[in-house]
């Protein structure tokens, strides 16, 4: 009776530590398949990586800058791609175009060699840009003082819509209206001749940059050397410089007025370019 006594209480112990031992272990192998793996997490790290549209932290400013500096850079080649399906020669018409476009205000100048010589007008998006529009007239300045003197001075420029056509055929762009070659001339309603537009040289530069800070304003210039060179610019030379109103009524009209405060909203001077 002691003997089986003592087998049971033996066994008993055994088989409780038989059975907390499993239960451990089986405690350990539920909680390895709970926590991820060291390759699980690697894996997931990695996915991580080659997928950034998971991360939900912004970019630093340095990838900023870098993404905005790859931008920039993909808008110039396409730019670079644009213009280079474009001709060189187009490219300065459209350049020109641009640089020679007036506004509704601009500044006009009027000048003349003091003895005989013929009046110029030029007509300037700022002062210190060169002239859009310059005109030679074969009216001599000293008879356009006098009859701004006398009254109020009209002065009308007419060209042909024929002419329009050679000097499209000519340039090989749409004819502006600043852009005829020649005029007939009326002041006053009175016929004085032909105008021809010119290109600036370095004679009317020069006159034109030493009436610059001047706003309004007429005078006399003194310029020393040099031959007149089918403009006016040795000796004395008289000018009258104002603002214009430019106003464009089509495509083949325009006109300027001079803006004066002491005519009483009257302009003095009005230029007009007609093509019929």
């Amino acid at each position: 009776m002691k003997t089986i006594m003592a087998r049971s209480i033996q066994d008993s112990p055994s088989k409780r530590q038989f059975h907390w031992t499993t239960k451990v272990s089986n405690e350990e192998e539920e909680e390895e398949d709970l926590s991820p793996s060291s390759d699980t997490k690697s894996s997931d790290l990695k996915q991580e990586e080659e997928d950034p549209n998971k991360l939900l932290c912004p970019l630093k400013p340095q990838d900023q800058e870098s993404a905005a500096t790859s931008r920039q850079a993909r808008a110039v080649s396409r730019l670079k791609s644009v213009l280079g399906s474009i001709g060189r020669n187009r490219i300065m018409q459209l350049l020109m175009t641009h640089q020679r476009r007036l506004g509704t205000k601009v500044v006009g100048t009027l000048f003349g060699h003091r003895r005989g010589g013929n009046v110029h007008i030029a007509f300037q998006k700022d002062p210190t840009s060169e002239p859009v529009f310059l005109v030679e007239l074969a009216t001599p300045i000293s008879g356009l003082v006098r009859e701004m003197a006398s009254e109020l001075v009209r002065i009308a420029l007419e060209c042909d819509k024929d002419d329009e056509k050679k000097t499209i055929k000519a340039a090989g762009t749409a004819g502006r209206l600043i852009d005829e070659p020649v005029w007939r001339t009326h002041c006053n309603g009175k016929k004085c001749g032909f105008a021809n537009r010119r290109e600036c040289g370095a004679k009317d530069w020069e006159i034109l940059k030493s009436v610059e800070p001047i706003s309004m304003g007429a005078g006399v210039l003194r310029i020393d050397g040099g031959d007149s060179g089918g403009g006016s610019a040795a000796g004395e030379i008289m000018y009258l410089r104002a603002k214009f109103d430019r106003v464009v009524g089509s495509r083949d009209s325009e006109a300027f007025y001079m803006m004066n405060p002491d005519s009483n909203g009257a302009p003095e001077l009005s230029l007009y370019l007609l093509r019929v």
